[in-house]
């Protein structure tokens, strides 16, 4: 039953990452063309395609892709129960896990772009098309601390201040939470 757990818990955490994705690319209007941003739209066409006709966007926000992302949060944890063998509990706190479940997934998809930037500018210097995408995502978030913290001896230490802000968030969801964040 583990390896079932895991498995479902990974696949429904990486859908709900790149629906996130989608929403962010769309609120920072990247590059609609890059093959970054083309998988992104494919991968979640199928299900988003038809959930928009019915739910419309509201201003830059894509909603039909926020709806998706929070229900698969909200059903993840009964279905995990049922999956270990307990009962399934339908309740109002489901809800509750979901939106936490999802604000504790942006947080991991912020995390590791702006490693995977920092990775790839070591590698590619800027010039790929995916450094592109990952510039025009993580820039609004490096840039105001670039403003009171200026690159020293020509190292950026913007991508380091938004990872240790995200860890003080994580640590501040622990201390409000408890149990219940390693969990979600």
């Amino acid at each position: 039953m583990l390896t079932l757990t895991f498995l479902v818990k990974t696949l429904i955490d990486l859908y709900v990452m790149v629906l996130l994705l989608r929403i962010w690319m769309q609120w920072a209007r990247t590059d609609f063309y890059n093959p970054f941003s083309q998988f992104v739209v494919k991968i979640t066409q199928p299900i988003i395609g038809p959930l928009r006709r019915i739910i419309p966007p509201l201003g830059p926000v894509d909603s039909a892709s926020l709806l998706l992302a929070f229900l698969l949060m909200t059903i993840k944890y009964p279905l995990l129960l049922l999956i270990q063998g307990g009962g399934v509990s339908l309740s109002p706190y489901n809800l509750l896990f979901g939106l936490v479940s999802l604000v504790k997934s942006a947080g991991y998809l912020v995390f590791w772009l702006i490693i995977i930037r920092s990775l790839m500018s070591w590698v590619s210097q800027g010039r790929g098309p995916m450094d592109y995408v990952l510039m025009q995502l993580t820039e609004p978030l490096m840039s105001p601390i670039r403003r009171f913290l200026p690159a020293m001896g020509g190292i950026d230490f913007s991508a380091m201040v938004v990872i240790l802000i995200l860890y003080m968030l994580n640590y501040l969801g622990m201390d409000l939470l408890g149990e219940l964040w390693f969990l979600l």
